[in-house]
């Protein structure tokens, strides 16, 4: 199954791939198989809010081979423009799918992200990866990192933390650190390791490792996951989330029916190359 298989929606300026959580996996497999690589993006509200504003953030979803929706808001809206995604793609979820239909292939991960280790606690991206590896029969982890706050600003350990990746000649790389800075990593490690996937998937890593608890299936599926993250960190994410993730959302699905019938919201398949 291949990229240019499917169309994409466009909301708000960002194109996003008409295209189901299995179908992500299998298109990464594809690539795979045939030594292409590439990178997936999860945009939700925020991101979608900061691409549709700041150019840096947009350059990031330019640069992607695919693009799908984390956030029922993303999915509600192309209903009400005619042109329906599937379903919710969330990064959280992919982390599993897509190590499970790695580890069909005997194919290796790399993990970055999660808490630094501690005097009687290792690394969170070795819990992580150590839980991934015994959950996707057939996966082998290529290493697992969990970067100190800072460390992509000191050129010494930057360069020993890319090393450690480069060498380890991953198929996949799950880069949790949050938005942008998960990004700006996978940009400089990508013209590296051409030929590997790479997905910048957010709280994903602290998810797996057991230190961060996603929310309940029926949060996720009512679209209400942020809510459930807004209690548990509710002093990092209430300015964001209220004051401006929520409003943006409203204006959102406000102008959805009205952008289905002043312009077209899907653009057909086209190569990967064409996409970026």
């Amino acid at each position: 199954m291949s990229i240019e298989a499917f169309d994409r929606v466009h909301l708000d300026g960002t194109g996003i791939d008409r295209i189901t959580e299995d179908e992500v996996v299998a298109v990464v497999r594809d690539a795979l198989a045939h030594g292409r690589g590439g990178r997936i993006i999860t945009p939700n509200i925020d991101i979608l809010r900061r691409a549709a504003a700041d150019p840096r953030s947009r350059r990031h979803l330019d640069d992607a081979d695919l693009i799908v929706a984390d956030g029922m808001p993303l999915v509600w809206a192309s209903r009400l423009g005619g042109a329906p995604l599937p379903e919710r793609v969330a990064g959280s979820s992919l982390i599993w799918s897509l190590s499970r239909g790695l580890g069909r292939d005997g194919r290796s991960v790399f993990v970055i992200g999660g808490a630094p280790a501690t005097e009687d606690r290792p690394a969170g991206a070795v819990r992580a990866a150590a839980r991934l590896q015994a959950e996707a029969p057939g996966l082998r982890i290529a290493g697992a990192v969990s970067p100190e706050f800072g460390f992509e600003r000191r050129e010494a350990r930057y360069a020993r933390f890319r090393a450690e990746v480069i060498e380890a000649v991953p198929d996949l790389v799950f880069v949790g650190l949050g938005f942008p800075k998960q990004e700006l990593v996978i940009e400089r490690l990508r013209r590296h390791l051409p030929s590997a996937w790479f997905i910048g998937c957010g709280a994903a890593v602290n998810f797996v490792a057991g230190d961060v608890h996603r929310a309940p299936r029926w949060m996720q599926r009512t679209g209400l996951e942020w809510a459930h993250r807004l209690g548990v960190e509710p002093r990092r994410l209430a300015g964001r989330y209220l004051r401006h993730d929520a409003p943006y959302a409203l204006r959102l699905l406000a102008r959805a029916p009205r952008g289905a019938r002043e312009r077209p919201t899907v653009t057909p398949a086209k190569s990967p190359a064409s996409r970026r």
